[in-house]
Formats: structure tokens, C-alpha cells, sequence
């Protein structure tokens, strides 16, 4: 099929690209020529494991091409998906102005033909109705500034929902193994070409396990499909609250949030996914989606207090390491902390609301000097966003001069770090493990005093 997907953020590169793999004639749209530019050369301008190979291995085959030419867009794609993204406002909000354009955008360049547009990025309930009203807009504007009649267009399109689970640092796995694609819309015909684009996708033809049953496939309505996302996003974010709220309680009676967590995990009812205490959720989603549908519940007259909750227990737990360092080094000014990792998660570049610069921002107003090493941001040397902090070529680098280290980031190449040889180079060997993904009893064998959240001290 042909796809045109408009936005090449995480979401939109990923998809086209999957989608291109999967042997559909894909076209990605994006307003910035540099960025385009860099694709074309078969350069991902993001991070994500895996994604490059596929990118170069689609541009070789002709599978995929890349533009900054929305009419041309347009043109091509029998699917267009809307895949820009959605940033919050100050007070919760979701931005959606990069929507609309391209709503606009597209019914200014319809020419005729069936097309079916695809709200990819995550929007408010309700903008599948809204995006419809858009492209007529867009379609009535171009009718109006014609010089000849154009052909009756306004019929020609249909919307639909089709809401994201991607994790950044394993986008490319999740698309091509989904635990469910959902898909809202009104129109047999525009859901029955959805269904044909993700065959290959629902038939494991791509996945890791072929021999799986086929991906569920849910059809709804447009608003239960957007909430869908939101909901789903909002439960997992208060999931880890949860855990980190259990974990400040152990912490003072002397349990380990480690085992809590595996006992409650095994009740089926409950799982193991997302239980993982430490220093809270960030990201360009989970702030983002919680605190739209906070924002959503408001406008119709509602208060989500579970929610509203969920995002005070996850500011809050922010600062724990912040604490914790207190309490091991006493006054922090004048003190050198090392960060190790700056990123949200491992397996991303991305720095979105990531628990990494509230420390640094905490740490420089106490007057402590702040070093970080992360293997992505110390490799790219990519600095836009991050002051008050060195940034470290490698860990024992950072280790060297410093009074304690928080780890920050569950990066798995922190696993195997040389912890003996970064004690000796520091002032105080102080770990403070804020993901609680080290070994206690390793740290300590290796001269570290092991702080983690939720865990009995290890001297």
C-alpha cells in the first residue's frame, strides 16, 4: 500500500520505516530540510536501537523515500498519518497546533481519490472529529482561493484513530510485536485498509516469535480509542507511583521494596511489569498523556484525584536521591556529585523531562558541583538542553574527585563497569543507586557505602 506518515519524530520515523519493512511504498514527511536531508543520506536523526539498519536497508530497496513536500505527501499516500507531536502546555494541556497545520495542510492538497488519515500522534479525546473539521476547512479554503471549480473532494476521506504503544529504546521490537492494535473509526472501508496495512504485522510475519497467534486487532469508536492511549499510559505511570510510594515506606521500617515487589508480582492479578521502585517516571510520555487527561477530566467538570496523585508521588520522588545524599554527605556545597546517566531511560537519546535534570538543577542551587557520564550523550556530545553539568568521556572519569555517585539511568553497560578501581578514585565512595539496579553486595565488596531506594544501606 501506498503511506505517506507526516512528523518523523519517534513515533512517525518508526512507523514509516516498520511499515516500509513490512514491503508497503512509504513516503515520510517532515518541514525541516535539514532533517530530511540527513534521512535521505540514511542518517536516523534519533536513537533507537536497530533503526538505522532497517532506515538504510528500506532506502536501498526503494521502499521508502523521504520529503519535505507535503502536497507531494498527500499525493502519494492512500494512508496518511499524522505523527507530529503533541507537546504539553504549561498547565497540562496538549499542543496541539502542529495537528491542526497538518490537518489543514492535508485538505488544502487533496486531489481526488480515497485516503484515510490516521491520527497517530497522541491527541485529545475527541480530535478525530476535530481533525475531520480541519481538513474541510483546509479543502474549503483551497475551494474558495480557485480560480476553475474543483472536483467534489469533502467525501473522499475518512479519519482514524490509531494511538501508539511504542517504548522508546525498543520502538522498532514493539512495532513489529504488539500486544494489541487498536484501531477507532465509523468507516468499514477506511478500518478495512487499516487492517490490510498492518497484515503482515498482525500475522507475526515480522515478529521475534512467528509462531504466535495473531495479534489482537480492537475496532472502536474514535474517543474510546484515544482514551485507550491515555489510560493506558496513565495506569503504568501510576503503577511506578505506586511501587515508589511502597518503597519510601520500606525504607522506613527496614523492608526491602525488592522483594515486595517480586511477592506482589507474582499475583496474576497484579504482574511484575512497572513495579521497578527508584527516582520516578519522566519522558516525553508519561508527563505528557498523565497530565492531559487530568487536564481533560477538568474541562468536563471532573477531578481525577488518583491521578493528580500519581504525578505529586512522582515529583516528589524526584528528589530522594537528593536526600539520600544529605543524609550520607551532610552538606552538599562545595561537594562533587557524578551522575551516571543523563537520559529518561537506557537505549534513548532522549532528555524529555528526564529525572536526571532536576538533580542537576537541585544539585548546582546547593551549591555542589555536578559531573554526568551517559553512553549516548558522552559518545554524541549532544549538550542542548543540559547546563550546570561536565559531561564525562567515560565512567571512571567521572568517578575520579567525586563524594558520591547517583545512578541515575539502568543503562546495562553500568553492569560491568570497573566499581573497585572507581572507588579508589574517589573522595567518598558513595553509590547512590537510584533505579535500584545494582548488586548490593557486589558495591559493597568493591569499597562502596550502597544506598538504593526502598533497600536496606550496604556499607
Amino acid at each position: 500500500m501506498r503511506v505517506c506518515v507526516i512528523g518523523t519524530g519517534y513515533v512517525g520515523l518508526v512507523t514509516g520505516v516498520c511499515l516500509a519493512h513490512s514491503g508497503h511504498d512509504v513516503i515520510c514527511i517532515d518541514n525541516n530540510e535539514e532533517k530530511v536531508k540527513l534521512m535521505k543520506s540514511g542518517q536516523s536523526p534519533i536513537f533507537e536501537p536497530g533503526l538505522s539498519e532497517i532506515m538504510q536497508s528500506c532506502i536501498q530497496n526503494g521502499n521508502i523515500q523521504f520529503s519535505a513536500d507535503l502536497a507531494a505527501g498527500v499525493t502519494h499516500g492512500e494512508i496518511l498519518f499524522i505523527a507530529v507531536g503533541t507537546p504539553p502546555l504549561p498547565n497540562g494541556e496538549s499542543d496541539t497546533r502542529y495537528v491542526e497545520a497538518v490537518a489543514r495542510g492535508i485538505g488544502a492538497n487533496l486531489n481526488g481519490g480515497y485516503k484515510v488519515i490516521v491520527n497517530k500522534s497522541t491527541v485529545p479525546i475527541g480530535s478525530g472529529d476535530w481533525v475531520r473539521m480541519i481538513v474541510l476547512d483546509g479543502i474549503a479554503e483551497r475551494q474558495k482561493s480557485a480560480e476553475e471549480k474543483l472536483p467534489e473532494i469533502a467525501n473522499q476521506f475518512d479519519v482514524v484513530s490509531n494511538p501508539e504503544f511504542l517504548r522508546e529504546g525498543s520502538a522498532v521490537y514493539d512495532t513489529f510485536n504488539p500486544d494489541r492494535i487498536v484501531l477507532g473509526g465509523n468507516s468499514q472501508q477506511a478500518i478495512g485498509m487499516m487492517k490490510e496495512l498492518y497484515a503482515p504485522i498482525v500475522e507475526r510475519k515480522l515478529a521475534a516469535d512467528q509462531s504466535l497467534p495473531p495479534v489482537p486487532v480492537l475496532v472502536t469508536d474514535l474517543s474510546s480509542a484515544e482514551m485507550i492511549k491515555y489510560a493506558a499510559n496513565a495506569f503504568l505511570a501510576t503503577k511506578i507511583s505506586f511501587i515508589n510510594e511502597v518503597a519510601n515506606i520500606c525504607d522506613r521500617v527496614g523492608a526491602d521494596v525488592t522483594q515486595v515487589a517480586k511477592g506482589i508480582g507474582l499475583d496474576s492479578r497484579i504482574g511484575n511489569k512497572f513495579l521497578q521502585a527508584g527516582i520516578g517516571w519522566g519522558g516525553s510520555c508519561f508527563p505528557k498523556d498523565v497530565s492531559a487527561l487530568i487536564h481533560t477530566a477538568d474541562d468536563y467538570g471532573y477531578e481525577a484525584q488518583l491521578l493528580k496523585s500519581a504525578v505529586s508521588v512522582n515529583e516528589r520522588q524526584r528528589l530522594i536521591a537528593l536526600e539520600k545524599l544529605q543524609q550520607a554527605l551532610k552538606i552538599l556545597k562545595g561537594k562533587t556529585v557524578g551522575l551516571l546517566g543523563l537520559t529518561f531511560k537506557p537505549d534513548t537519546d532522549d532528555l524529555r523531562d528526564a529525572p536526571a535534570l532536576n538533580l542537576i538543577e537541585q544539585l548546582n542551587r546547593l551549591g555542589a558541583k555536578v559531573k554526568a557520564y551517559d553512553p549516548i550523550i558522552s559518545q554524541t556530545g549532544m549538550r542542548h538542553g543540559l547546563s550546570g553539568v561536565l559531561v564525562e568521556t567515560d565512567a571512571e572519569r567521572l568517578a575520579d574527585g567525586c563524594d558520591a555517585l547517583v545512578l541515575v539511568t539502568e543503562w546495562q553497560q553500568f553492569n560491568t563497569l570497573d566499581y573497585v578501581k572507581m572507588a579508589q578514585l574517589m573522595n567518598h565512595p558513595v553509590m547512590i543507586d537510584g533505579r535500584n539496579f545494582l548488586n548490593p553486595e557486589a558495591m559493597a565488596k568493591a569499597g562502596f557505602q550502597y544506598v538504593g531506594v526502598g533497600r536496606t544501606a550496604k556499607n
